[in-house]
């Protein structure tokens, strides 16, 4: 069969998570894993392992995206990083959690709790009176913060995102502007990222009937074709996010919630 059918449907994947990331936030995942569930049987093995595969996988590319995005945010000042300090024991603990349910469950069923979850996150930005809402000046601490990060971590972790969608409406609830809980988001995306990629891997390396060129549930063509793409569009999505105004960008941001969980639960059911 020929590589380029799956090759320039990586390619284009690329191209779209990293405008995602870094317009809002995300590590990529919400556009790679749909992507590679329909590219992944073009590179052979088990349709059993496609899932794992597609969530590990988002997850080795969410690094370089984040990354990039990160940075990019970075330079315009609108990155928290105190939050992240902070954040980042309970958030990485949560991941390697999160990375070990994955091991046992099964992939219909992350596929139908990831789309029921997103779309009741778009509520907060489609609605008003929820998305303008403000609870609190301050982000939360104590055990409530270890609550929350390390929920953020495994929740993510199990889907292959990059938890922005979380960590933004935590941050725009405590009073912190849309720009700059978007800029934080992509810093959240990496703490997510490299554990899980690393956990992926190993979990799957003894798997029978994975795709072509996986190492364990991380595969390795196709972290590199979407990776590649996405280093070259996140900074494109950064500057688009800065450039919005706030109203638009949460509405925005929630129609693009409620388009992509739609389509996954439809896909799981």
């Amino acid at each position: 069969m020929s590589v380029a059918a799956p090759l320039i449907g990586l390619l284009v994947a690329g191209l779209l998570a990293g405008f995602a990331a870094g317009v809002f936030g995300i590590g990529g995942g919400f556009v790679v894993v749909p992507a590679l569930l329909v590219v992944l049987p073009l590179l052979g093995g088990m349709p059993s392992e496609y899932a794992h595969v597609a969530i590990g996988t988002s997850a080795a590319t969410i690094i370089m995206t984040s990354v990039r995005s990160l940075r990019s945010h970075a330079k315009r000042g609108a990155v928290d990083f105190e939050m992240l300090r902070g954040w980042a024991p309970w958030i990485v603990g949560g991941a390697v959690l999160g990375v070990m349910l994955a091991d046992r469950i099964n992939g219909r069923a992350l596929i139908a709790i990831f789309a029921s979850g997103v779309l009741l996150m778009s509520v907060n930005f489609l609605v008003p009176t929820l998305g303008n809402r403000v609870v609190s000046q301050t982000l939360p601490t104590g055990p409530l913060r270890a609550s929350i990060a390390g929920g953020l971590g495994t929740f993510s972790a199990l889907l292959g995102i990059g938890g922005g969608t979380i960590a933004i409406m935590v941050m725009t609830l405590c009073g912190r502007t849309i720009h700059r809980a978007i800029a934080t988001a992509s810093g959240i995306g990496t703490l997510i990222a490299v554990p899980s990629a690393i956990g992926f891997a190993i979990i799957g390396l003894h798997a029978p009937g994975l795709p072509w060129g996986s190492l364990g549930y991380v595969n390795l063509p196709a972290t590199a074709a979407v990776a590649s793409m996405s280093m070259l569009t996140a900074p494109l999505g950064v500057a688009a996010a800065h450039s919005l105004p706030a109203d638009l960008l949460k509405r925005a941001f929630g129609v693009y919630l409620l388009v992509i969980g739609t389509l996954m639960l439809r896909n799981a059911l």
